[in-house]
Parts: structure tokens; C-alpha cells; sequence
């Protein structure tokens, strides 16, 4: 008989937790507890409004202005905590507690590290009585080798989707968030990097493996980099989008239509190409340079005879069809570089900027400011616009920095809110009353899992960064071959049948996990005598806390009753606490 029966479901043991408000974070000395940040009055147009207005869609009039912002160098986690508190106070919500340390330690450790704790890590945080701990524990997550692994797993989640585990992107990725290189110049890596570059060159996956797939190109980098879906708007206007028309999703087409691959699978450009499209009123078009912002990129005219065309025809056939031609020139006229430089200058980058913001936001939060996050537009506006605004003005100030802007949200009281809401009805998850509870990914799952199933003593200490680095090296390759295995979270999601299957069923589960050998959890709790020891070494393995009194008498008692056997107790023990909903999520 299983042991998992008798434990108590997450959902039991989230409603019983007693939470109580983590230590206050230090205010710097010129701010009073509690006293919001020092506001600078101007007169203010967002820039949604602004674009509203641009594009006709409503008066000069009707937009509505922004009096009191923070200022510039206000703290990012007392902006977040002010805009989001104002949206409650109006709507007459009291928000879900703040959530205990260990809660919060958990949280922290999976969205900045993409693992669990180890268990001498949540002791540790556990006995720290200094005011100052969370913030110490968000510097040191940020700087440990942990940070990068994670940050260049979701960001391979999040744009190499279609191709998952590419090397040359990942080790691109990697190398980029250890550098914590900008935003802007990731961007510029991706779509025009250099091939010669070491460094760079496995960034250019992203539009090698999209090339041959003209469509996909143009509505992924409108999607994953502007926050923009323009593939409805292929065949015809956006039917529920009216700033989206036939020539914006042609417009993107064009920057992107001169692209192909050679034979040696080098990125190259044409040197000459158009884009045609039909429409239902005017018939056919030939689209322009066109970004979504609505401007335009102008082609210096130059006068070609047809033998000259012909010729730029055969050197790309060559170039696609030949191991041996000659690699491809850069063209006079280079679209994807006139892409990324409207995209990013400093007239035309709200989209670009608004995108990043939304999408790191939506990383910790399981949902954007503006939701769904490759919808913005004006029948879509933010839940929080003056939010929005002032950290993309912010990001943007600060060069692109991601690290920065993740620090300031991992600090923030509406990130450390509880996920329990025990008041009536759960108000809408736009406000952000209460944490939303978050499937773990695959990658996050993995490594958990092999974290919770080994030896607790064995893992190097906080004083040891470079051994740490290497064993945190040693489970990032080890869960790659796992993470396969699990579905990759969604709305709605529910752990699969496959699942479900492989961790009743799979013997390899057995052998990973639940080995009796001096590496691993089993092995290790097969060495001590006393129960309630036992026990303990269990849970803080696993869960990263304590057991709760009913969760400790329920294990001593089945103890007790298995003690013939007790290396076949621990084993039901240790996989009821790998498999529970508390592993699964993060809560």
C-alpha cells in the first residue's frame, strides 16, 4: 500500500500553514517605514494613451494624464508595492498576508535559481534573525552560478520553444546571462550577430531555425520581442485588433523576406526582394519597410539592369545549393538591421521596452500587466498602466539591465504575498492580491527532484561558490535528460497521466531516486535510528521546512507499523514526499 494516501494534500497543508509576515527588508535612511517613495509632480501622457492618440483611436481630450509619478530613482520594489497597493485600496481589497520565511525562501530559491533549497540553505534562513535577510538571500540567489543556468533556461523556454535544448543557443544564452548582457544587445545578437563571433554566433539560432519559414519568423519576433500577434492580421485586418492591418503584418514580413540559409547553413540576405500581399479593397500591395509603430524604412533607390538580378539569382542558388560556394556578402541594404535599429531607437522602442517588462513580470507573476502577453494593444490596455510605464522608462534608463528589474520585483511585498486567500471569494488575479500558484517547469522540476533525493550532508557548503558552481553544472546536465519527461506548464494545467504513470510505474524512478546508497536521501536516512530525526531530514530535504505535527505523527506511526522493514518504510516515504503536490509547485 502506498504511503501517499496518509500524508496530508498540498491543499491541506497550504490551508493549515500558519503565515506570518517575513522580517521588514531595510528602508534607506531617507524614507520612514512605511512612507511611499518621493513622487515628482508632472504632467505625464502614458504611452498607451499616446498611442491611442496617434493612431485616432481617441481625442486629445479623452486621454487621461498622469499627475503623480514616482520619481526616477525611486526603488523599483516600492514603486511596484505603491501602484499595486492603490489599484487595492480602490478596489477595496485587503491583499493575502505576507508569506512565512520558508514560503518565501522556496519561492525565491525556484524564480531565482530554478531549484529547491537545500536543506542546510533553509535551516540556515530559518535561524537568521538579521532584518536584513531576504535581501541578502535575493543578492546572493542573483549572484550565485544558480542565476544564469535558470535565466538562460527560461529564456531558451520562452524563444526556442519549437527547438528546445539547441546547443549553440543555449551555450549563446548561458554565456550572455553570465555576462548579464543587455536586453537591446541580445536582441541585436539574435537577429543580426555576428557569425565569426564565438560568442555571438549561437544567438543567430533563433532566426537560422525560423529561415526557411518565412511566417514563423515574422510572427515570432513580432510576438516574443514587441509583445505583438500579427498573424491574424495576414489575410486580412485584425478582426478584434483595429490597430493591427494586413500592412503592418507585411510590413514585419519585409524586414525579414530577403533572409535565407546556405548550404553551410550561413544567415545571409539578398540583396534585392519585395513583399506582394492582396487586400479586399485596394488588391495587390507591395508592403513597405513597415514596424508596428507605423514607421516606415526607406530603401535607397538603386538602379539594376536584368542581368544584374539574374546574376544576385544565381549567387543565391549557388550559395543554397553548394558546399563549395563562396560565403555570401553583406548586402548595401540590410533589413533585419533596419529592424532592429526602429525597433530600438529611442522613438520607437516602446514596444520593444513594454515587451521585456511584461514578459519578466509575467516570469514571476503567471501573468503580464498586460495579459496575454503577445496581445498588446488598445482593446487590450494594462491592468496597471503608470506601473508599466515607469519601469519600461526605467529599464530603458538603465540600459536594458533584466537582472536589476528581476531584483526589484523578487523585493517587492506584492511578490512575497501569500498564495492563500482564506477571505471569501479570490478577487481577480489582475489586482494581485495573493500569489498565484505556479506549476513548476520542467527544468525546475528536474532539478528539484534530484536535489530533494540526495544526500543532504553531501552538498557543498554556502562558503564553497566554486565547488557549488560545478555540482550545480553536474544537475543542470543531469536534468536535461529528464525534463523531457514532464509537460510543459499551462493554463489550467493538471499533472498528465503520463505523469502520473511514470512515477508509479518506471523502475528508472526507483533506481534514480530511491537508491539505497550513501548519495542519496534514502541512503542517508537509513543511517539514523531515531524516528523523529528521520523525519525532519525528510521534510527539509524535500520540502525545505519542518514537519507539522499531524504530518509527524502520521510518519512515526507508519514507522512503527513497517519497522520489520524499515528500509522499504523510508523508500514509501521519501517517494510520497517526492511525489506530492508541494514538490510540484511553487506556492
Amino acid at each position: 500500500m502506498r504511503l501517499k494516501s496518509q500524508l496530508p494534500s498540498h491543499k491541506a497543508i497550504v490551508k493549515n500553514d500558519q503565515t506570518s509576515h517575513c522580517l521588514p527588508r531595510p528602508i534607506p535612511p531617507t524614507f520612514e517605514r512605511n512612507e511611499r517613495p518621493p513622487m515628482r509632480k508632472t504632467v505625464r501622457l502614458t504611452w498607451l494613451s499616446l498611442w491611442l492618440f496617434a493612431t485616432g483611436v481617441v481625442s486629445f481630450t479623452t486621454i487621461s494624464l498622469a499627475a503623480d509619478l514616482p520619481s526616477a530613482d525611486a526603488p523599483i520594489e516600492q514603486v511596484i508595492d505603491q501602484f499595486i497597493n492603490e489599484r487595492l485600496e480602490t478596489e477595496k481589497v485587503t491583499p493575502a498576508p505576507q508569506a512565512d520565511d520558508l514560503n518565501l525562501l522556496r519561492r525565491l530559491s525556484l524564480d531565482l535559481a530554478g531549484r529547491i533549497p537545500t536543506s542546510a540553505e533553509a535551516q540556515a534562513f530559518a535561524a537568521n534573525t538579521s532584518p536584513t535577510k531576504r535581501v541578502e538571500l535575493v543578492d546572493r540567489l542573483l549572484a550565485s552560478p544558480d542565476f544564469p543556468l535558470h535565466q538562460r533556461n527560461e529564456l531558451d523556454r520562452l524563444l526556442l520553444a519549437h527547438k528546445p535544448n539547441d546547443g549553440e543557443f543555449r551555450k549563446y544564452l548561458l554565456w550572455a546571462t553570465q555576462q548579464n548582457r543587455p536586453w537591446d544587445a541580445m536582441f541585436r545578437d539574435m537577429l543580426i550577430g555576428s557569425e565569426a563571433d564565438e560568442n555571438q554566433k549561437g544567438a543567430l539560432t533563433f532566426v537560422k531555425s525560423r529561415a526557411r519559414e518565412l511566417d514563423d519568423l515574422t510572427n515570432d519576433t513580432a510576438s516574443l520581442f514587441f509583445g505583438v500577434n500579427v498573424s491574424c492580421a495576414k489575410c486580412h485586418d485584425h478582426p478584434l485588433a483595429q490597430d493591427w492591418k494586413q500592412d503592418h503584418f507585411y510590413g514585419m514580413t519585409s524586414f525579414f523576406s530577403r533572409t535565407y540559409l546556405t548550404k553551410k547553413n550561413l544567415l545571409a540576405e539578398k540583396q534585392v526582394g519585395e513583399v506582394k500581399f492582396s487586400t479586399k479593397k485596394e488588391g495587390q500591395k507591395q508592403a513597405a519597410f513597415l514596424f508596428l509603430t507605423g514607421a516606415t524604412i526607406s530603401e535607397p533607390m538603386v538602379e539594376r539592369t536584368k542581368e544584374q538580378l539574374k546574376e544576385f539569382d544565381e549567387v543565391v542558388k549557388k550559395q543554397t545549393q553548394e558546399d563549395n560556394a563562396p560565403p555570401p556578402e553583406k548586402p548595401s541594404f540590410s533589413p533585419r538591421e533596419k529592424l532592429v535599429e526602429v525597433a530600438l531607437r529611442a522613438e520607437d522602442n516602446r514596444f520593444f521596452a513594454r515587451n521585456c517588462v511584461n514578459r519578466i513580470w509575467a516570469q514571476f507573476f503567471s501573468r503580464g500587466i498586460v495579459d496575454p502577453v503577445d496581445q498588446m494593444h488598445s482593446a487590450n490596455p494594462p491592468t496597471h498602466p503608470e506601473l508599466l510605464d515607469w519601469l519600461t522608462r526605467d529599464l530603458v534608463a538603465h540600459n536594458y539591465d533584466m537582472k536589476r528589474l528581476i531584483r526589484g520585483i523578487a523585493l517587492s511585498q506584492t511578490y512575497s504575498r501569500s498564495s492563500e486567500w482564506t477571505s471569501g471569494e479570490q478577487p481577480s488575479a489582475a489586482i494581485y492580491a495573493v500569489v498565484k500558484v505556479k506549476p513548476l517547469t520542467p527544468r525546475q522540476y528536474a532539478l528539484s527532484l534530484h536535489m530533494a533525493a540526495y544526500n543532504p550532508t553531501q552538498w557543498p557548503a554556502a562558503d564553497q561558490p566554486d565547488k557549488w558552481a560545478q555540482r550545480r553544472e553536474q544537475l543542470e546536465n543531469t536534468a536535461n535528460g529528464w525534463s523531457n519527461m514532464f509537460e510543459v506548464p499551462g493554463e489550467g494545467f493538471q499533472v498528465a497521466i503520463d505523469e502520473a504513470l511514470l512515477f508509479t510505474n518506471n523502475k528508472r524512478i526507483e533506481d534514480e531516486f530511491l537508491r539505497d546508497s550513501g548519495d542519496r536521501l534514502v541512503g542517508y536516512l537509513k543511517t539514523l535510528s531515531d524516528n523523529s530525526a528521520l523525519i525532519d531530514a525528510a521534510f527539509w530535504s524535500v520540502n525545505s521546512r519542518p514537519p507539522r505535527d499531524e504530518e509527524r505523527a502520521a510518519l512515526n506511526d507508519y514507522l512503527q507499523k513497517h519497522s520489520t522493514d524499515r528500509l522499504v518504510a523510508i523508500r514509501q516515504i521519501v517517494w510520497a514526499l517526492l511525489t506530492s503536490p508541494e514538490l510540484r509547485v511553487c506556492f
